[in-house]
């Protein structure tokens, strides 16, 4: 009987206990936003030009002196951006999470992932630093600032 009931009490304890075994949980996504034309047009760009493998076209949306990060360093200009995305291409889809914009700065916070699928899982995250000449004129990105959603070892 006393082999039973330490038995039953040691399930117990376990279906009760926290999914310490089950290792982290995913954070759950946060919903889009819908983002004024001319900050939506920079995403879609984008995303069109890496789906296309259009280097030419990826290094255009961003500023003369725009960076992008590569590894452990940085690459600054579009033709060494134009250069670093010469084997880039693919599904990528991108969404809005937030933006601010004033005058002649802005910026768009958000997540990506690819495939056809609508929604596609969110595979990592992304800030666009923007800029645009006094006055007006379209958004360039002077920076994209992306990290991947994988867990690096601890």
């Amino acid at each position: 009987m006393h082999r039973h009931f330490t038995l039953a009490l040691a399930l117990l304890t376990l279906a009760s206990a926290p999914g310490y075994a089950q290792g982290p949980t995913a954070p759950p996504s946060l919903p889009s936003i819908t983002l004024p034309a001319e900050l939506d047009r920079v995403l879609r760009d984008y995303e069109r030009a890496w789906k296309a493998g259009d280097e030419a076209a990826l290094a255009a949306l961003f500023t003369e002196d725009g960076f992008v990060p590569t590894g452990q360093s940085w690459v600054r200009g579009r033709d060494a951006i134009r250069a670093t995305y010469q084997s880039s291409g693919g599904g990528l889809q991108l969404r809005a999470l937030a933006f601010a914009v004033q005058d002649t700065v802005g910026y768009i916070v958000g997540a990506y992932g690819y495939g056809d699928s609508v929604p596609v899982p969110d595979r990592g995250k992304f800030v666009l630093a923007l800029r645009r000449a006094r006055g007006g004129g379209p958004w360039l990105i002077a920076a994209d600032i992306d990290q991947s959603n994988r867990q690096q070892p601890q």
